[in-house]
């Protein structure tokens, strides 16, 4: 009688197990079909539905792990990007490429000093959306072309700021024409803009309207030119003292170092890993303090209002000491566009 008593005991164990292991499958079934829905995601066949549905429980395992782990400053979350690995999402979505051949002379020669005579502690906040100088998050899509995304953002800032006028300016036409960059396999913040130096101008996106893909660059006509710059600066490297000051003026177009845990990024002042390279380009409009005094950059991203907070990011500023590029080397190739020779 015992022994019948233990092996019913071991048979019932193994059921719940399986079943256990069945409710686990069905539950991320489920999730991945609400996810689907919420964001408009079809798969060509079963095959891809069955692939893609791995690498979504992979990543939803790894979100529930780190939100379960203890009391960060940030969390993660599901978003549009949750059915691809990282190097598949890292492969399409970013696409900046720092050439090597800028070495450090250059980039001193042609970085701005910011005589620092107020007191940095009273630059507490900054919102470059409460003056109108941003427009709405916008989507690369399966184009690198984040070069080109955070670029144009800085110069729409800048021309809202000293002109008046927030214009919604065609990135498509940056991507297609800059000769120096790979359209949507990579670029370059600084090629970007010197392409704006060099040209007549930049249209708006409705004139040069954005395909996720490369185009040949078309002939602009100066007589439907709407924005233009006459310069660009950088910010002295490695110094986020210098960085605040620029973006105190107006938004400022930099690299990052983004990983996996930037990619599934959903809410709070981001303090977690980062990639190995500078691989991403972002527009900051702003900086902040959070309510437990943690400082942060207010980064605007070109991965749709899906990622984030609606596609924005709070990036902790003055992180960890002996850090002098910043989280994630936000600080470290920065630069901003000028309508004026000098600053």
């Amino acid at each position: 009688m015992h022994l019948i008593s233990i092996c019913i005991i071991i048979l019932w164990a193994y059921a719940y197990q399986s079943m256990s292991r069945m409710l686990d499958e069905s539950s991320v079934v489920k999730a991945h079909q609400q996810w689907m829905m919420k964001y408009g995601i079809t798969y060509s066949n079963n095959f891809e539905m069955e692939k893609r549905l791995q690498v979504f429980k992979e990543n939803l395992e790894y979100i529930e792990k780190f939100n379960n782990s203890g009391n960060k400053s940030y969390t993660l979350g599901l978003n549009p990007y949750s059915d691809l690995t990282t190097e598949e999402f890292m492969a399409s979505y970013t696409g900046l490429n720092v050439p090597s051949r800028v070495s450090s002379s250059k980039l001193k020669s042609s970085s701005v000093l910011f005589n620092i005579t107020s007191n940095l502690d009273d630059l507490d906040w900054m919102d470059w959306r409460d003056n109108g100088a941003v427009t709405d998050i916008k989507a690369q899509g399966f184009c690198g072309g984040c070069w080109a995304f955070a670029a144009v953002a800085a110069v729409e800032g800048l021309w809202k700021i000293k002109r008046g006028t927030l214009l919604r300016l065609s990135e498509q036409q940056v991507i297609d024409c800059d000769t120096n960059s790979e359209s949507c396999t990579s670029g370059d913040i600084v090629s970007a803009f010197k392409y704006m130096v060099g040209s007549v101008g930049i249209l708006e996106e409705s004139q040069y309207q954005y395909t996720q893909g490369e185009k040949p660059c078309k002939p602009v006509n100066i007589d439907d030119v709407e924005a233009y710059i006459k310069s660009y600066k950088m910010v002295k490297e490695n110094d986020e003292q210098q960085l605040l000051q620029a973006v105190s003026r107006q938004p400022v177009a930099a690299a990052v170092h983004a990983g996996q845990e930037f990619k599934e990024y959903a809410g709070g002042v981001y303090a977690g890993t980062c990639g190995p390279t500078e691989n991403h380009a972002v527009a900051i409009i702003g900086y902040g303090v959070n309510e437990n005094g943690v400082k942060y950059w207010l980064i605007k991203n070109s991965w749709g209002q899906g990622w984030g907070e609606k596609g924005y990011m709070r990036l902790i500023r003055e992180g960890p000491a002996g850090k002098p590029e910043g989280h994630c080397g936000i600080a470290n190739y920065a630069s901003f566009p000028q309508l004026e020779d000098g600053y």
